[in-house]
């Protein structure tokens, strides 16, 4: 019988194998939670509707096999479901609202603080979920005391020599990134044969607007797309999929360290040419 999390390097930073013993005796200074969110949601006719959750999962296993055992840094099972309300007019789509899902991850930070942990971080690899988890993690901040960091699987820009300007600017859901992703994640769940190429063009008379960024207009996914998708699945590979999870999880194991030695005190004490007093 298989289960999931396996391979050694999970295993050794998975915080629900631990018993509860194990997990109170945990150095708790610079011990670093980490609780990836994924979603279940469409991804085109030829990605499983798991595909974002495989990611986080993926990706932090690769960053796994870059800490090392006395590295005081624990992954969360993971949460699944997310705001995807872009993608319910596909089936298959299953969507918190964001009230839920913000109420999911406030009880588990401050079930987190009662434990005694004081730095935590949410891995999010659903771009519906960016605005929502930002603000959540600063009201976890004010609410809890913790330190909470947020970071994206899509943060870090490691492939700029494997894709296309095209792909990279475009290409945001189900396209070659992510299809290469799942081949080298799960290569039989993929459809290759039913793999789409399509990208979004705005009329010339938009030329400053964006699906992203500063000018921002809102849509849901059938807005932009015949296929559900954007990007050129077709060009993706099993092995691009890995040289990017491999780049990405170097990247994430420095970051993550990082994080796990950050003290928030450091941020005044290191700014001696002004001196404010907060307010109390």
């Amino acid at each position: 019988m298989e289960f999931r999390y396996r391979g050694e390097a999970f295993e050794q930073k998975f915080f629900a194998r631990l018993t509860s013993k194990e997990i109170a005796e945990l150095p708790k200074q610079n011990a670093l939670i980490i609780l990836p969110v994924g979603a279940v949601e469409q991804h085109g006719p030829h990605l499983p509707v798991f595909t974002d959750s495989l990611i986080a999962e993926g990706i932090l296993h690769s960053a796994c096999k870059h800490l090392k055992e006395e590295d005081n840094i624990w992954i969360l099972p993971p949460i699944a479901y997310s705001k995807s309300i872009e993608h319910l007019g596909y089936a298959g789509t299953i969507s918190l609202s964001g009230s839920t899902l913000e109420a999911m991850i406030k009880d588990i930070a401050a079930s987190l603080k009662k434990s005694g942990f004081r730095k935590f971080v949410l891995f999010n690899s659903h771009g519906g979920n960016h605005d929502l988890l930002n603000s959540v993690a600063r009201d976890i901040r004010i609410e809890t005391g913790l330190m909470t960091f947020r970071l994206n699987s899509y943060d870090f820009n490691v492939s700029e020599d494997l894709i296309e300007e095209k792909e990279a600017a475009y290409g945001i859901h189900g396209g070659e990134i992510e299809t290469s992703f799942i081949l080298s994640f799960k290569t039989d769940w993929v459809k290759k044969e039913l793999c789409p190429d399509e990208f979004i063009q705005f009329p010339e008379s938009a030329k400053h607007l964006q699906l992203k960024g500063s000018h921002y207009v809102a849509w849901r996914m059938e807005d932009i797309s015949k296929s559900g998708v954007l990007g050129n699945a077709k060009k993706a590979s099993k092995e691009t999929g890995e040289i990017i999870a491999n780049r990405l999880g170097e990247k994430l194991a420095v970051v993550l360290r990082e994080m796990a030695e950050f003290e928030m005190d450091d941020l005044i004490n290191i700014s001696t040419e002004k001196q404010y007093s907060p307010l109390k």
